[in-house]
């Protein structure tokens, strides 16, 4: 069964993103979860530009006291509206942030890390924020990251349709499992994608898909899956396309009108497959990496 009894939802004061913030309540409030809500300050705040009316402080020391005090202030009120009627416990912590969120969910037991991608502008919707990507490398624990888009969605947020996308590797047993039990708790219609490579030859005329080929690429596939469904007794819609991984997956996340991905990572290697920030990267709804 499908259970998070304790969220870590990091926050950043400078680029606060509330549609996160709006899902990590939600989930909370499904699950009556816990939320640590925690805050890292790291030598990068240290500037004059964040400390409030006008201190000025003597000293390096006097500068990193005030700004912990001027950041415990805004933790401490930090999105008292978004969280009404929740457990909320706040943490402040000083350091580097990937490191500090890997650390605390850790130690506080998260089982599930709620947090954005940070992609804001032309140039950086193309971007995963480095602590993020630091984050999803390093976390022993599932890790929620938001639409990586540069306006949210608007709307009540709400599971209604969750699409699985996996690479049929020895790990998508366990995502294709974590995905069942999500759709199963929010009564969700689940789908279950795959993308099979492109195969092409090189003539004088151009480019020739082998479509046999491909056929029985995506025949072999859908039994695999049939057959993967089979041994977790789950019934789910089944989609296999070709062409690019991260585009043929947003296009089928699209097209199934879902509001969550749930992909896999490489719990041997600590680190999501080659594709798994590009599909991040991609996709225009919430990520779920198990």
């Amino acid at each position: 069964m499908a259970k998070f009894e304790r969220l870590l939802l990091p926050v950043d004061f400078e680029r606060p993103t509330l549609g996160v913030v709006h899902q990590a309540a939600a989930l909370a409030r499904h699950f009556y979860s816990e939320i640590v809500l925690l805050h890292v300050v790291t030598p990068l705040s240290y500037s004059a530009g964040m400390l409030e009316g006008g201190y000025v402080p003597t000293s390096r020391n006097d500068l990193l006291d005030e700004l912990i005090r001027q950041a415990q202030k805004h933790l401490d009120q930090a999105l008292t509206p978004e969280l009404e009627g929740l457990p909320v416990k706040r943490l402040l912590k000083r350091g580097d942030p990937a490191l500090e969120i890997v650390k605390t969910a850790h130690d506080e037991k998260a089982d599930l890390i709620v947090m954005p991608t940070h992609g804001y502008g032309a140039f950086r919707r193309f971007l995963i924020g480095s602590v993020t990507a630091k984050v999803l490398h390093d976390s022993e624990c599932p890790v929620w990251t938001g639409a990586h888009m540069e306006e949210p969605v608007k709307g009540e947020f709400a599971l209604r349709n969750i699409l699985c996308a996996i690479d049929l590797s020895e790990h998508s047993r366990n995502t294709v499992s974590r995905a069942a039990e999500l759709a199963a708790e929010f009564k969700a219609q689940l789908t279950i994608a795959h993308v099979t490579a492109d195969l092409e030859v090189y003539s004088a005329p151009g480019p020739h898909i082998l479509s046999s080929w491909q056929r029985e690429l995506a025949s072999s596939a859908a039994r695999d899956i049939a057959s993967l469904q089979e041994e977790l007794g789950t019934k789910a819609d089944i989609v296999v396309q070709s062409g690019d991984v991260p585009r043929e997956v947003a296009a089928a996340a699209g097209q199934k009108r879902a509001d969550l991905l749930i992909i896999g990572r490489n719990p041997s290697a600590g680190r999501l497959r080659g594709t798994g920030y590009a599909i991040i990267r991609e996709s225009r709804i919430p990520v779920l990496s198990v």
